[in-house]
């Protein structure tokens, strides 16, 4: 378990204060002050694959820290009382101004996302997406560039992110 882990990081019981928030299993705490029960569960999060038609995937690259400069695909957190689907959407507007026309659910593989150093367990969902277009792009939110790649235009050790390094591979050997 790294240092980052909840069950290493986390002290206080969220709910009221108490110092007596202590590990209560694999991947829980619990308050032995109030009985609040904390299950460190994974967050969804949302990867689009895009393409430009000649079988070329677009990646980004980050413009944030974790991993800044780091290839990825576009997308992000699923926020609370949204789809999946409407995250995808949400993310391409975001980060690069993209409309989607249709979306298909490739895989999904799990991920830690270290941030402000705390470890985030997501389940990250892979998307195939048809866009309205991918002309007049623009890089905004948490990217700074993007760029439609062959297979051996990149390197792989380039993408930090293991579940988004999968759902690469697996594009270019389908």
């Amino acid at each position: 378990m790294k240092n980052t882990h909840p069950l290493k990081v986390l002290k206080f019981c969220p709910k009221c204060g108490s110092p007596d928030f202590n590990i209560a299993g694999e991947r829980s705490l619990k308050c032995q002050s109030c009985g609040f029960h904390l299950y460190v569960n994974a967050s969804a999060a949302v990867a689009a694959l895009v393409t430009d038609g000649n079988g070329r995937l677009m990646m980004v690259k980050r413009g944030i820290e974790p991993n800044y400069g780091k290839l990825d695909l576009p997308g992000g957190f699923v926020d609370h009382h949204e789809s999946v689907e409407d995250a995808v959407k949400r993310e391409l507007i975001e980060e690069l101004g993209m409309k989607v026309i249709s979306m298909k659910y490739i895989s999904s593989a799990p991920n830690e996302y270290i941030f402000s150093g705390f470890s985030v367990f997501t389940i990250d969902l892979a998307f195939e997406v048809i866009p309205d277009s991918i002309n007049n792009l623009k890089p905004m939110d948490d990217i700074m560039d993007y760029k439609f790649y062959a297979e051996g235009e990149f390197n792989y050790d380039d993408i930090p992110a293991p579940s988004i390094k999968q759902f690469v591979i697996n594009f270019f050997n389908r």
